[in-house]
């Protein structure tokens, strides 16, 4: 794998009157970020100015361009692509600020596409200020699936130095998760998990421990009866793939006792189930990963805070931790793409049987 690419790592403004800018601000003030990748900030140049301000920052420094083509390496860069002007209300939501949200948010997926940025890293939304015409989706996940043809199979990933935490499903109401799991979803949910952690992650055999959907695992169907008929069997077809798959545990024990710890993956049932404890043991500098995905997406995992918003009290750890985790996913994934690009030839063993010889004929190639 050549060691010399620059990686241009895409970053959305997200929600304007959250704490979006001040967490893409304090990451981009170490200049060490230039020399580790090419930062480009899709937004305003003018809003950018008036978080700084509003902040009392020292000024970053940006090139700004019109577009992703005139980015220059080894040095900050903010592509303006918000075609009006907007009224800035720090700590409130506003329609505005979700247009200008989806505007950036859309030219920067577009340029992903085109090959212009390496990978995405988003800054929080506001699920309900974007909602449009052009934007009809519960929140980033499915919104980039949809644009990126993940093809419905992008998952959730939670992660931080010693957890990863993925969901069966996403951003529905409680009520509808027990109505909407099966066997099937389940199954291809480990399977993506498994994919990525492989691929993104580099971990040859994954383990990954499968959460129940009811308290105490559903005591033998006394408090429900998902484990038994659905969840217990896609563990079961899991495992006849060759697949280290277990469960399902309850989660509360699960994470109460670190039993994490003990997995390279843990699928949860549904969003707070995972979520909850995951927030709980890494809220500073955990991540979101949108695994599926033929493009890589990281967003910090917190959202727009708009109480604290402008006040500089925001930590910019988990942004920061978004975009080494972006760029270290996109290397693994050059790395794995490169150690298949050229497998071994297949061996066969020759008709006598006594000895095993090395097609070198090409013909047993598929």
């Amino acid at each position: 794998m050549s060691e010399s690419k620059i990686i241009k790592v895409g970053i959305t403004q997200g929600d304007i009157n959250g704490v979006g800018y001040e967490v893409i601000l304090k990451t981009l003030s170490d200049p060490r970020i230039v020399e580790l990748c090419t930062p480009v900030v899709y937004g305003s140049a003018k809003v950018a100015a008036y978080h700084r301000k509003a902040l009392d920052m020292e000024p970053v420094n940006f090139n700004i361009v019109t577009q992703a083509e005139s980015v220059v390496d080894g040095q900050n860069n903010l592509v303006n692509c918000i075609d009006e002007e907007v009224k800035v209300e720090i700590g409130y939501p506003s329609e505005q600020a979700g247009q200008a949200a989806y505007m950036a948010l859309d030219r920067a997926t577009a340029d992903l596409r085109a090959g212009l940025i390496d990978v995405l890293l988003t800054a929080p939304i506001n699920k309900h200020t974007i909602q449009s015409d052009n934007f009809a989706f519960a929140g980033h996940t499915e919104y980039l699936d949809d644009r990126l043809g993940g093809g419905g199979k992008s998952l959730m990933i939670l992660l931080t130095d010693n957890l990863r935490v993925a969901l069966v499903t996403g951003h529905i109401p409680v009520s509808e998760v027990s109505h909407v799991l099966s066997q099937d979803l389940i199954l291809e949910k480990i399977e993506v998990f498994r994919a990525s952690l492989c691929r993104d992650f580099g971990i040859e055999k994954p383990r990954i421990a499968v959460l129940s959907l009811n308290p105490h695992a559903g005591e033998n169907g006394l408090l429900g009866s998902e484990e038994q008929t659905i969840i217990m069997p896609a563990i079961e077809a899991a495992k006849q793939k060759g697949w280290l798959c277990f469960g399902p545990y309850a989660a509360d024990g699960f994470f109460g006792t670190e039993h994490y710890r003990h997995f390279d993956g843990v699928l949860a049932m549904y969003h707070d189930q995972g979520l909850a404890p995951f927030k709980a043991i890494a809220m500073d500098e955990g991540v979101n990963f949108t695994a599926g995905l033929p493009f890589v997406r990281t967003s910090p995992d917190h959202g727009t805070a708009y109480d604290i918003a402008g006040k500089g009290k925001a930590s910019e750890a988990s942004f920061r931790k978004a975009l080494y985790t972006a760029i270290d996913i996109y290397r693994n994934r050059l790395f794995d793409d490169e150690i298949h690009a050229s497998p071994l030839r297949r061996q066969y063993v020759d008709r006598s049987g006594d000895k095993e010889v090395l097609d070198l004929t090409g013909e047993g190639d598929e």
